[in-house]
């Protein structure tokens, strides 16, 4: 009996000095928001949760799938916005004397991090900029930022400094979100270039019917990587509409791959557009496989590819592609 009250005692004694794990709070003080009006923190594009601001003040105390995570606090319509990273500790949103997007938020050791680079970096030109974020990455390995920049600009950045920026990192790091992006991207693409072989491919086309790039060889072939809610591709699809027409009774084809996430406006655009040659997509934007293996960092882009499957032109568009079309079929 005695040995129980002992053991009893010091686990009592051993609760009573752990302490308590912190967990995510947001305290908020802003201004011009009315009364009643709401505001959302948002994870990956979907809302994560929501709260009523009252006298320019609000709180959330938010279970958080994982930290440090970046959110996204907004207002219904977006007018106001501020992204930052969030840490499992109490954290605070100051925007009484500044836009929303530009709040002083504490509590967060990556936030501080992110928030003062970019305060660096903003205004610089776009290769000072690059080159800044470049030395970021390379002197923050064990940095949940310099993941998810890398994640993001790698397709930008190249895969020869993409896995020379990957191979520092932490394991913890490679073993991120992020991470895994970048792995994912370093296994699949191949540096293509003009003069290269094409690289086959698979995906679904608009009918859910698997589709190989292989399936028109022998014809000269537009890899055309384009998305609906692209302003220039859509304002480029009246001019492939035109080529296509002209040269596909020559053995001209077009194999589109969107980079849409949402079905119906990916199929809106194809009807509204006109645009009556192969599309496939797997909907996840800017992770599309057959982007990663081809380098695709920005739309609209694509590559001409020979009947013989060699790449002869990359981003070609109007007069420049009808020229090389009329160089090879005419």
């Amino acid at each position: 009996m005695r040995k129980i009250i002992i053991v009893i005692i010091t686990l009592f004694i051993v609760s009573c000095n752990e302490k308590p794990k912190a967990k995510f709070s947001l305290s908020g003080t802003t201004n011009g928001i009315e009364n009643g009006a709401m505001v959302y923190l948002n994870y990956n594009n979907k809302a994560l949760d929501s709260t009523v601001v009252n006298d320019n003040s609000f709180d959330f105390k938010t279970e958080l799938p994982n930290t440090p995570i970046e959110l996204w606090l907004h207002n219904k319509d977006f007018s106001k916005y501020r992204a930052f990273w969030a840490e499992n500790k109490p954290m605070t949103f100051d925007a009484t004397k500044t836009e929303f997007r530009n709040a002083k938020i504490t509590g967060s050791e990556t936030e501080n991090l992110n928030f003062n680079f970019y305060q660096k970096v903003d205004t610089l030109p776009r290769s000072e900029r690059q080159k800044m974020e470049m030395e970021f990455v390379k002197n923050n390995p064990k940095s949940i930022i310099s993941s998810s920049m890398l994640s993001l600009y790698s397709t930008t950045w190249g895969r020869e400094k993409t896995e020379e920026l990957y191979e520092q990192f932490s394991t913890e790091n490679k073993n991120s979100k992020f991470g895994k992006e970048i792995k994912r991207y370093l296994e699949l693409n191949k540096a293509l270039k003009i003069g290269d072989r094409f690289v086959d491919f698979e995906s679904e086309n608009q009918y859910g019917e698997l589709k190989k790039l292989s399936e028109l060889k022998g014809k000269v072939v537009l890899l055309e990587f384009w998305a609906s809610w692209c302003g220039p591709c859509r304002l480029e699809n009246p001019n492939l509409v035109k080529t296509y027409e002209k040269f596909n009774p020559k053995g001209f084809e077009i194999f589109a791959v969107s980079l849409d996430e949402n079905k119906e406006s990916w199929l809106t655009a194809i009807k509204k557009d006109s645009l009556n040659w192969e599309h496939i997509s797997d909907l996840k934007g800017g992770r599309n496989e057959a982007a990663l293996i081809y380098g695709v960092s920005g739309i609209p882009d694509n590559y001409l590819i020979a009947e013989n499957g060699e790449i002869i032109g990359r981003n070609l568009r109007g007069e420049k592609l009808n020229e090389k079309l009329k160089e090879i079929l005419e």
